[in-house]
């Protein structure tokens, strides 16, 4: 995904903040990782690079570290989070078609984030309301007996939200 203006300078100067307050060795690698995903919302490459350079590491040695854990994001959340639900229930009664609905509709696959940034697409293994399968969790909020259909009501109802735009148009 590449980086919005000024995006580059924001992020190195917020890694310089993290790592001016931390100390710089390699087993706090992960805190240091999580502060910058906390601060930034995901891991960007620059940020991979910056820590790495910092700690005398490889970058791809801090990319590898980084990746092992499902816990790190590497493109930026969208302003509309989608979180579609394909725990045992979920999946069975069509939480991927479901998914697939959303990547179709705004043109990103799971994990990413479209280039306008307005919406992500994510997975979870369960969001616990299984008597709604199958489920997606939209800006924290729930909606159950998702079928593609549902998925177009849910974008249309975002854009209608927002400024017009349909979902995954860039400007």
């Amino acid at each position: 995904m590449n980086l919005l203006e000024g995006e580059r300078e924001e992020i190195l100067n917020s890694v310089d903040d993290i790592l001016a307050s931390s100390e710089i060795n390699r087993r706090n690698l992960i805190p240091i990782l999580q502060s910058v995903q906390e601060r930034l919302g995901y891991l960007p490459g620059p940020a991979l690079e910056k820590v790495a350079e910092a700690m005398g590491m490889a970058a791809v040695d801090v990319y590898g570290v980084a990746t092992f854990y499902n816990q790190f994001r590497f493109h930026p959340p969208g302003e509309h989070q989608i979180i579609v639900c394909m725990g045992t229930a979920c999946y069975i009664v069509g939480g991927q078609i479901a998914m697939d609905s959303f990547a179709r509709r705004l043109n990103i696959s799971e994990g990413e984030t479209t280039p306008d940034r307005k919406y992500g697409l994510e997975r979870v293994a369960c969001v616990g309301c299984c008597t709604m399968a199958p489920v997606v969790v939209v800006d924290e909020q729930m909606e159950g007996s998702v079928t593609p259909t549902r998925v177009d009501g849910i974008l249309l109802s975002l854009e209608a939200n927002g400024n017009g735009e349909k979902p995954g148009e860039e400007e």
